[in-house]
Order: structure tokens, then C-alpha cells, then sequence
């Protein structure tokens, strides 16, 4: 009986083979009776079959940044709003486009340290846009988590613990707040909460200031009504380690034909 070893040294000589494709080509011996294929048919056949795989994986990474997006919070109509489409064509409106650019790209740096950021301006300025383009940004290309939620949202999310019926406890819930590397805290100060709810929110903005947790606040008032809502305590953990305050100072883009 023949050893395996034996059999694969029998080589022969490569032969002329006839493809119908792309005509002659040389045919080497593989095993036994076992001879190559065309070789541009199997170049072809590599290629079509890496492009699937790339559209697969790409159509899977799609579906699960979809997911991602979702899971953040980031309202529908502000899901396309990339820092790259913020229109800038004044210089005040360059400066804030500057800082999200700097800020979504040096991420990791405001992430060590607990870096976190306030935009203030009056509605349709850009605000959110700007927002949810630094939190997109930082997702797709740093793999951060980021959650957007209004301010009365975060707080009702936590409120809705003393509910006996409640699934989570308002410790799980202020973690939910906690954890994400980005919280967006949009409409600070839409109305000026009770005492309970301003505690509720020194909690969770504490809690991210102790974890370095960077938090990007956004809010119609102005800087002193911004002051007053947040507290003095808060208002102070938010300028430290670098913290910026971003002046959206122009008109509104909205009802613009």
C-alpha cells in the first residue's frame, strides 16, 4: 500500500489546460488525480467573494451602528447632522464648529480628564446639531458610548424609580446616566425644576464629575440664568479641567426658506 507521503511526491509536469472563459492556461497536479483550475476564474471567483464578505460586513456594521444610534438617544431629525454639514459662515459660528471639531477629535484627552463643555444660545442656533454631530462622531471612529437625553427626560427617568411597580432602582438609574463616556444634556433650565429635581440632577452630574465623565450641556438661557438653574457647585464642576462655554450669539436658522 502506498504512504500518503509516497502519493504526494508523484509530481507531474504541469499541463495545458482549455478554460472557456479565458482559453489556455498551464494546469498544475494538486493531488493524485486532482489538477489546478483556470487561474483567472479563481482570481475572479477571490474577488467576487471578498466584495460579498466586505458588503456583509459592512451591511452587519451598518445594522449595528443603527442600533448604536439608537441606543444613544440622539432624536431622529438630528441623526444626519455631521460636523462636517454644520454651515459656518461667520466667524462666531466658525469659532463653536472649531471647538466640536477639536473636542469630537481629541476625544480620548477630554475623557481622561472629565473634560465637559457648555453651549448656549437661543433656539435654532445649531445647538444640538453640533451636539449630535460630536457624539456621532465620537461613536463611529472612537467606539464611545454617548447618550443624548433632555434634562427633564434624565430626571424623569430616575423619578420614575419611586414608583413601587419601578424595574430599576434610582441607584441603577443615575448609573444609566453615569455610564456612557458622553451624556448630552439637552433644554438645561427649559423650566425651572423644583428643589428635588435640581438634586436629582446634581446627583447625576456629580456622580459623571467623580468618574471623569465628560457632559456636554445645552440650553436656551443665558449665561447667568444658566448659572442660577445649575447651582454654583455644579456650575463650577463643569468649568473645571478645561471646561468651555460656547456662545451661539446669532439668529435662528429655522422657518429660513
Amino acid at each position: 500500500m502506498n504512504s500518503i507521503g509516497s502519493m504526494l511526491s508523484r509530481d507531474q509536469e504541469p499541463r495545458l489546460a482549455e478554460c472557456e472563459t479565458h482559453g489556455a492556461y498551464e494546469s498544475r497536479n494538486l493531488f493524485r488525480s486532482v489538477w489546478s483550475g483556470c487561474p483567472q476564474c479563481g482570481a475572479e471567483r477571490e474577488a467576487q467573494e471578498k466584495t460579498e464578505r466586505e458588503r456583509k460586513g459592512r451591511s452587519e456594521w451598518l445594522a449595528a451602528w443603527q442600533r448604536k444610534i439608537g441606543s444613544a438617544g440622539i432624536p431622529e431629525r438630528f441623526r444626519d447632522r455631521s460636523l462636517e454639514s454644520f454651515v459656518a459662515e461667520t466667524d462666531a459660528k466658525r469659532r463653536a464648529l472649531d471647538f466640536a471639531l477639536s473636542y469630537a477629535d481629541d476625544f480620548d484627552s477630554a475623557l481622561e480628564i472629565g473634560r465637559s463643555a457648555l453651549f448656549i444660545g437661543g433656539v435654532g442656533t445649531g445647538k444640538t446639531h453640533l451636539a449630535a454631530g460630536i457624539g456621532l462622531h465620537i461613536m463611529a471612529r472612537n467606539s464611545r458610548t454617548v447618550l443624548f437625553s433632555t434634562v427633564m427626560r434624565a430626571i424623569r427617568l430616575v423619578k420614575d424609580t419611586w414608583n413601587k411597580e419601578a424595574d430599576q432602582t434610582e441607584t441603577e438609574a443615575i448609573a444609566t446616566l453615569t455610564a456612557p463616556d458622553l451624556l448630552i444634556l439637552d433644554e438645561v433650565g427649559v423650566q425651572f425644576g423644583s428643589e428635588t429635581e435640581k438634586l436629582i440632577l446634581f446627583d447625576v452630574l456629580n456622580e459623571r464629575y467623580e468618574k471623569r465623565r465628560p457632559t456636554l450641556l445645552l440650553s436656551n438661557l443665558d449665561l447667568g440664568g444658566v448659572r442660577t438653574y445649575l447651582g454654583e457647585r455644579v456650575f463650577d464642576r463643569i468649568r473645571e479641567d478645561g471646561g468651555e462655554v460656547v456662545i451661539f450669539d446669532w439668529q435662528s436658522h429655522r422657518g429660513r426658506g
